[in-house]
């Protein structure tokens, strides 16, 4: 069995964790405080499809105990994995594969990247090149999250809805790693396809994130509040437009149209986003993984963004006056 961690065992990856060691794949999850002791009392419990199941993965708070890693799956905010980096590199030896279960545009995002601006680093996720130096994109490999899930209390996940995880190589090319990865997430009974053009599937969700997020943020306001009020609906149509423009100079390629991604927001229905969340909770703002880095790459492309770059000026504010 090859030795798996997921660090940042909170929803997501409690829920990684918990449905990988109820099929029978050891894994080791880093955590503290709370959620650590009810975890090593009481094992890890899942809420899911009406069932509640209990797992007992290997939990630790000192990473060193583990040692390094067949597979890292990190599900942490953007924003907490460069405070993380001291904890991980006990975790990652030569021969590690970094399962990124990240929001928004990843650190490795410019890494084999067809074009100008191949391993071009994004500064608002990376700034001092501690995530690239870190974290190598030669050895990570790309994972888009869509399941909804929710730390209730110390040691238990209510997991909601989706169960699909996709996964990709940052060079395109179909793996060997890859596919140990995919089989052992269908092997816990998710959907885990590897895609050649990750980017174009990353862009697709975020093309949401990018806009509903921060619009979220700064009205308080529900998903459907936003989705429903034609004024504040055109400026999340304008703002998808422009990261729709900058994303097709990179060279992605969207599946859907701009109507069937707001009309797929608008059936999630009354639903906080998860920025709102953290608005709500003191949490930091995961603005920069978001929207920083779409307002970033725009100057790449050299096309002009005046909404997202309002929005971004205003949410960053929304948040230094929370603090």
């Amino acid at each position: 069995m090859p030795g798996v961690c997921v660090f940042g065992a909170g929803a997501i990856g409690g829920l990684i964790a918990a449905r990988l060691e109820l099929s029978g794949t050891p894994v080791t999850v880093v955590a503290r405080g709370p959620h650590l002791a009810a975890m090593q009392a009481k094992g890890l419990a899942l809420l899911s499809g009406g069932e509640r199941h209990v797992a007992h993965p290997r939990a630790l708070a000192d990473p060193r105990e583990a040692g390094p890693q067949d597979v890292l799956i990190l599900t942490l905010k953007a924003h907490s994995l460069a405070p993380a980096l001291p904890q991980l590199r006990p975790l990652i030896g030569p021969a590690t594969t970094i399962v990124a279960a990240v929001n928004g545009i990843p650190w490795w995002y410019g890494y084999a990247l067809e074009g100008p601006f191949r391993d071009r680093r994004v500064q608002a996720v990376d700034p001092d090149g501690a995530l690239w130096e870190g974290l190598p994109p030669a050895q990570t490999l790309g994972c888009i999250i869509y399941p909804a899930a929710e730390l209730t209390e110390p040691g238990v996940i209510a997991h909601g809805y989706g169960d699909r995880f996709s996964l990709g190589e940052p060079d395109g090319s179909r793996s060997e790693r890859a596919g140990r990865v995919s089989s052992l997430l269908i092997g816990a009974g998710f959907k885990a396809p590897v895609r050649q053009r990750l980017r174009d599937e990353i862009w697709t969700k975020l093309w949401g994130n990018m806009a509903f997020n921060p619009v979220s943020a700064l009205t308080t306001a529900t998903l459907d509040v936003i989705l429903d009020d034609p004024d504040t609906c055109r400026t999340l149509r304008a703002m998808m437009q422009e990261g729709q423009a900058v994303a097709e100079r990179l060279g992605v390629r969207f599946a859907i149209g701009i109507d069937k991604r707001i009309e797929g927001g608008r059936q999630v229905g009354r639903h906080r986003t998860s920025m709102l969340q953290d608005l709500e909770l003191g949490r930091p703002l995961e603005i920069e993984a978001l929207l920083g880095a779409v307002v970033e790459m725009a100057g790449w492309v050299e096309v002009d963004v005046p909404i997202s770059r309002a929005m971004l000026g205003l949410v960053r504010q929304r948040a230094a006056m929370r603090d």
